[in-house]
């Protein structure tokens, strides 16, 4: 691992956070756009009694909705991270911190992940470091926060692009299995915004690994930021590069194995969740949405807006006559445009 000071660490940090809200209108496609969910005109359902009610990692929520990885390490992040485990307690969703790499190399930063747990000491707080990090680092990031799970995030391009970036990634894999055996907690491997492939997700499988956040492209786009806090700014080469997280959720899921499933990667709306959880999602991971909607417009406004989206996914289960997640997964589909090549192409088993 490279070694550089902490002020550019978190000169790092606070830079991802100003293009990430620079960019927030930038996104590029999903592909959910290329899925259909088949409308019922007769439900014979009362919304009132949708329900969303889900448990994972032994606690229950009101929805399976996961406030991604954004942010710590620096005195601003305390704050946001406050404020989104405020809005996680208050509509029972679960959270997770941004890395906690910033916190291992510098004691001073550890309160602003740790407010967190502060601000929701009953939720489900996933911790997060890189799937580099030596197993005794991750179990201090675990400790810090009494986390219930902890998210070992891939960022291979991020690292490449980034001037300080790490440039060896030989034993990733050997990591992540000594991980897995030492650590009280499940353990999430987690893409950072280019998804996660077949091929990729068979390797993880073989060695364990048994929850996995797709993080696919179409949401906060790292590749692009790292090349724009270059100065000059990098040519912009690789700001398409990845897989569309409707594709890469498809990919992982027509493997058909026991895996905990997360869809991560500009998810916008109700409707895009419950596309997502009818593809084979466990859970849904939101992040740019909720960072720009925090820092631009406030706390009581991200509120709002989580509560729009729970009222989209329950409107959106009702016109496919789904009572309940169970039922979801019954709902007829359609694909269609370049989500459809693409499952062609790759050979896909979906249903």
């Amino acid at each position: 691992m490279n070694k550089f000071n902490n002020d550019k660490r978190l000169t790092r940090k606070l830079d991802h956070i100003k293009l990430t809200l620079d960019l927030a209108d930038k996104n590029t496609s999903t592909r959910f756009e290329d899925v259909k969910l088949v409308h019922q005109a007769v439900p014979e359902l009362n919304f009132n009694e949708i329900n969303l009610n889900c448990t994972w990692l032994g606690k229950k929520l009101a929805a399976p909705i996961l406030i991604n990885a954004i942010t710590g390490g620096s005195e601003p992040t305390e704050e946001i991270n406050a404020s989104l485990a405020r809005m996680a307690r208050k509509h029972g969703l679960a959270m997770a911190v941004g890395s906690q790499t910033a916190a291992l190399n510098n004691k001073s930063t550890i309160k602003t992940y740790q407010i967190a747990r502060q601000e929701n000491p009953d939720g489900i707080l996933l911790a997060n470091v890189s799937a580099l990090t030596p197993y005794e680092q991750v179990l201090r990031a675990v400790e810090m926060i009494e986390a219930d799970g902890v998210q070992l995030h891939l960022n291979v391009l991020q690292e490449l692009l980034m001037p300080e970036g790490d440039r060896d990634f030989k034993g990733t894999l050997e990591n992540i299995a000594q991980i897995l055996v030492k650590c009280p907690v499940p353990v999430i491997v987690k893409e950072v915004g280019f998804g996660i492939s077949q091929e990729t997700a068979l390797k993880l499988i073989k060695i364990g690994v048994a929850y996995l956040d797709i993080g696919g492209y179409g949401g906060t786009n790292f590749a692009l930021i790292e090349s724009l806090r270059n100065h000059p700014p990098q040519e912009q080469t690789f700001k398409t590069w990845g897989i569309p997280t409707a594709a890469s959720l498809l990919e992982v899921k027509s493997l058909q194995k026991p895996l905990q499933i997360i869809a991560t990667g500009g998810i916008q709306t109700g409707l895009e969740i419950c596309k997502a959880l009818r593809l084979g999602a466990n859970m849904v991971g939101i992040a740019g949405l909720f960072l720009t909607r925090l820092m631009l417009k406030g706390e009581e406004e991200l509120s709002s807006t989580i509560s729009n989206l729970l009222r989209e996914l329950k409107i959106t289960m009702l016109l496919c006559g789904a009572r309940n997640l169970t039922d979801l997964n019954k709902v007829p589909l359609v694909f269609s445009g370049e989500l459809l090549n693409w499952i062609r192409q790759r050979k896909l088993k979906v249903d």
